[in-house]
């Protein structure tokens, strides 16, 4: 009876064996090329937790390849929350308040937004394995990562406007909005600022860094400019005719639009397209910390870079060779990228008396 005994428990411990010693291997084979050895704990932890929470302002239809590559690399479900950039952000706060994090990675083009959550505490520090990989000003204290550079162009109405008839510089818009009231009246369209976390972002980054700014948004004021909340309204309206161009709008999203729309075209200003970037957080409280750990990585790794670009999201990084990258997105538009450095510069306007100042400003600038 012991010897029966005996041999199964040795047959069992010699089971355990081969078969630890295949799994081994195998989740050693997930661990990426240059990260730390222990990494195979971090990806056995995140398994075990087995999904992911992403807060986000991305249509779920550009980030489709990330998601899939992510989940069919770790195996690790998505729960994706498009919630848009003021969503994002009141959710993320409302939830912590009540002592309810759901949200494990708060992915969000409002940078001003993301950077406001890491001031106040909602963020936690990791020390990406990627980050060296990232541009200086793509990383804010390993809390806040940028993993898109998208610029901010303008789209018009091919049978309205010829490409050679538009401004080749900034200061050449406002000259040409001034020029052209009688065919631009009504019918220029730009974001609110005011509905808009992006629109928000976009006009207060060129009050900061443009003397002429607010003689750009008198020459749209002058010539009855629409507002709205999306670039996707505002591409609609455009390519009906409603309206014959649209100023400071998504570039990377107008890029997709005008393989598809033959009247829509896409332009940007050779000496300066600032472009925004979709910037990452984990949370402080992350139910799945590990998961998030990993996704960001994943993010910013060179595979997930690729997907991201495919889904016409250009890379952060250079030696991304799908879609478009940080340098070749540059030389598309002229040589005058501008991207908005992830740091404190970004939370000028989110001071509530220079908030409220600038909404009035604007307003005035618009003749509203």
């Amino acid at each position: 009876m012991n010897r029966h005994i005996t041999v199964r428990s040795t047959a069992f411990a010699v089971t355990t064996a081969i078969i630890t010693a295949f799994a081994v291997p195998a989740l050693a084979q997930d661990v990426p090329a240059g990260y730390p050895a222990d990494y195979a704990d971090l990806i056995a932890k995140a398994k075990e937790e087995g999904t992911v929470s992403v807060y986000t302002s991305t249509d779920a239809a550009q980030s489709q390849k990330l998601q899939d590559g992510f989940t069919k690399k770790y195996g690790i479900k998505i729960a994706y929350n498009d919630l848009g950039t003021n969503g994002t952000y009141n959710q993320v706060i409302s939830e912590a308040a009540a002592g309810q994090t759901t949200a494990d990675v708060v992915w969000s083009s409002a940078m001003d937004l993301q950077m406001t959550l890491v001031q106040d505490g909602y963020g936690v520090e990791y020390a990406s394995p990627e980050a060296a990989k990232l541009p200086a000003w793509a990383n804010y204290k390993n809390t806040l990562y940028a993993t898109t550079v998208e610029p901010i162009g303008v789209i018009y109405n091919t049978k309205a406007l010829s490409e050679d008839k538009l401004p080749k510089t900034y200061a050449e818009m406002i000259t040409f909005l001034r020029d052209n009231k009688a065919m631009l009246q009504g019918k220029v369209a730009t974001f609110d600022p005011e509905k808009s976390g992006s629109g928000f972002l976009h006009h207060s980054n060129d009050a900061r860094n443009r003397k002429d700014f607010w003689d750009l948004a008198k020459a749209m004021g002058e010539d009855g400019a629409k507002i709205y909340s999306s670039s996707g309204g505002m591409k609609e309206t455009v390519v009906s005719g409603e309206n014959v161009i649209a100023i400071n709008i998504i570039g990377s999203y107008a890029l997709d639009w005008v393989k598809e729309s033959p009247n829509l075209g896409v332009h940007f200003a050779k000496d300066y397209t600032p472009a925004f970037s979709r910037l990452a957080l984990i949370t402080k409280d992350a139910p799945h910390s590990n998961a998030a750990k990993l996704f960001v990585d994943y993010m910013l790794s060179a595979e997930g870079q690729a997907l991201l670009a495919e889904g016409g999201l250009p890379s952060v990084r250079e030696d991304v060779t799908a879609g478009l990258n940080i340098k070749t997105l540059n030389e598309r538009v002229g040589g005058g990228l501008k991207p908005i450095a992830v740091d404190e510069g970004v939370l000028e306007y989110m001071d509530q008396m220079k908030r409220v100042q600038f909404l009035n400003d604007w307003k005035a600038a618009l003749g509203r």
